[in-house]
């Protein structure tokens, strides 16, 4: 089942300004969702991040503000606005509070690898 974006289609977007920060928060807005993969936007308040994951999927992030630790396998990975990584399946990762900062990650389901 899809849902519905909350992204109008067809009407250009300034990435950055798609989630704003939010006190004390990590903020996820989906821009698009299907059986196949998805777009999400992220947002990170200062001290805030993610805890180790594992997904089937390779993920793809991309820092739109700010700087963003990005922790691969135990490896520490830097990114500044601008900057992306392709995080492989099934690989342990997690994002580390580094200060605020906005990202877009991007899923493809391909099946299972």
């Amino acid at each position: 089942m899809d849902v519905v974006p909350e992204v109008e289609k067809a009407k250009v977007l300034i990435t950055v300004e798609i989630i704003e920060y939010v006190p004390n928060a990590v903020v996820i807005k989906t821009i698009l969702k299907k059986s196949t993969g998805n777009i999400s936007v992220m947002s990170f308040d200062s001290g805030e991040g993610l805890t180790e994951r594992t997904t089937a999927f390779d993920t793809f992030a991309q820092i739109i503000d700010g700087k963003a630790e990005i922790v691969i396998r135990g490896v520490s990975n830097f990114l500044e606005t601008g900057q992306s990584i392709l995080i492989p399946a099934h690989a342990p990762n997690y994002v580390k509070p580094n200060g605020r900062f906005k990202m877009v990650l991007t899923i493809i389901k391909s099946g299972y690898e």
